[in-house]
């Protein structure tokens, strides 16, 4: 059934050097070839549903039209998905390639250098692509590796995702994202801006300043406290409003948009009036703080894995040291709620899932939470194309299969608008017009 696929890169295992050469000398032609990906099914992003025998012509990594029918014109080379349900590439706002957590989660901080950080990136951003997520946000790291991470993959070198990222989050002293956290006394020390712990107007725009040198995408605070950190409240405001303020209008001097971790209602309202641009979690708001959200248009990234796996965790005897069991065992199964009363509400969602909490590659599982939850298998597939390339500020360039954008797309067995889970057995991934994956 399928002509000859461009031969996909190989896994990056090994680090073979020739290999690696070989392979990235053929990348750089096979990209300039005009392609034609003949699609039985095709879904719109911008509207929603489905369209039957679509074929997409691609040129030089992007999409040149789309048009009805199985067409073929001279010189392309073809990609038969006459089979398939064809998507555009998924994309996950809320990633953390450099983590995955593990038995060895609080002790790795000890034992582990940027570099074994940096490697389990590598294979975590080929995971996440495989899974059919052709962009993420990396929305926090240690020692700033998902910069290199995201050079590494721009230059060809390594298999992974678009990545933008925040590079290290910005916390408050004793905040959620204050890396000393947990440690004894001695090693505790005085971190800094350029460590991500801000106290003050003064050093919260150095910390910004700080990220623009970096070279990180954008900003990522910690407005309240959190789950997994080694800290007694998960919920309690960490920044002072002007401190919010002062890091939202450095970011704007800079071009960045701002995350923000926030499960508490005080510190995640302080943030929304600040003017950040998403809030991700978001575990106690309430229909105040929805309202407030709609009148800022502030986007709400729900990462309902994250809250359904610390859930189970906190069950596990032992697993989570006891400050953490006590929040997991709080504040996890409050997220579901919370995501079906946004969407009730018309709060804008965008996909994320904080996976590196749980496992790399398993992104789409999020989407059978997002469907329990109330929101249709098509705005869940928006909220990870359309919705999250808004979000990015990205939507002339990724979202959806038209003409101009990248040629990201994903095929799927079945029609995942009648079953949201095919969504997790991805069979083909392209990203700007190169085959990472094909059927076998």
């Amino acid at each position: 059934m399928f002509t000859p696929f461009a031969k996909p890169h190989s896994a990056t295992r090994g680090f073979s050097n020739l290999l690696a050469i070989t392979l990235l000398a053929w990348s750089s032609l096979s990209c300039a070839e005009n392609i034609a990906v003949q699609a039985g099914w095709l879904f719109d992003s911008e509207r929603g549903r489905l369209q039957h025998q679509r074929t997409v012509h691609i040129v030089d990594g992007r999409v040149e039209s789309v048009e009805r029918g199985f067409t073929r014109r001279s010189g392309e080379r073809v990609i038969d998905l006459r089979a398939f349900t064809v998507l555009p590439g998924l994309m996950d706002m809320h990633t953390h390639l450099a983590f995955e957590y593990g038995p060895r989660t609080y002790t790795e901080t000890f034992t582990w250098n940027p570099a074994d950080y940096t490697l389990r990136a590598v294979n975590t951003a080929e995971r996440t692509l495989m899974a059919g997520f052709t962009t993420v946000r990396d929305l926090g790291d240690r020692a700033n590796v998902t910069i290199s991470l995201r050079n590494a993959i721009n230059r060809g070198e390594i298999v992974g995702p678009r990545v933008y990222t925040a590079g290290k989050s910005i916390a408050t002293t004793g905040g959620h994202a204050d890396p000393t956290n947990g440690y004894r006394q001695d090693l505790m020390g005085s971190p800094g801006p350029a460590e991500g712990v801000i106290n003050g107007t003064a050093s919260a725009r150095e910390a910004v300043r700080q990220r623009y040198k970096d070279g990180a995408d954008l900003i990522k605070i910690t407005a309240t406290g959190g789950v997994l950190s080694v800290a007694k409240s998960g919920q309690n405001p960490q920044f002072m409003q002007d401190e919010l303020e002062a890091i939202v209008a450095t970011a704007k001097d800079y071009g960045f948009t701002v995350a923000v971790h926030a499960h508490g209602k005080e510190g995640m309202e302080r943030a929304i009036r600040a003017g950040v641009d998403s809030v991700e979690h978001g575990t106690y708001m309430d229909a105040e703080t929805m309202a407030l959200m709609l009148e800022h248009g502030t986007w709400y990234v729900p990462t309902l894995m994250a809250g359904d796996w610390v859930t189970q965790k906190a069950t596990v005897e032992g697993f989570f040291p006891d400050m953490v069991r006590t929040k997991a065992a709080t504040i996890g199964p409050l997220i579901q709620d919370t995501f079906q009363r946004a969407h009730k509400k018309g709060v804008k969602i965008a996909f994320g899932t904080d996976t590196g909490v749980s496992r790399h590659g398993d992104n789409a599982k999020e989407f059978s939470l997002m469907v329990r939850g109330g929101m249709s298998p098509a705005d869940a597939i928006r909220a990870a194309t359309l919705n999250a390339a808004q979000l990015l500020k990205m939507e002339d360039e990724l979202g959806s299969i038209a003409p101009g954008k990248w040629a990201d797309m994903i095929g799927v067995v079945g029609n995942p608008l009648e079953d949201i889970t095919a969504l997790e057995r991805v069979r083909f991934v392209m990203k700007g017009g190169e085959v990472f994956k094909q059927p076998e």
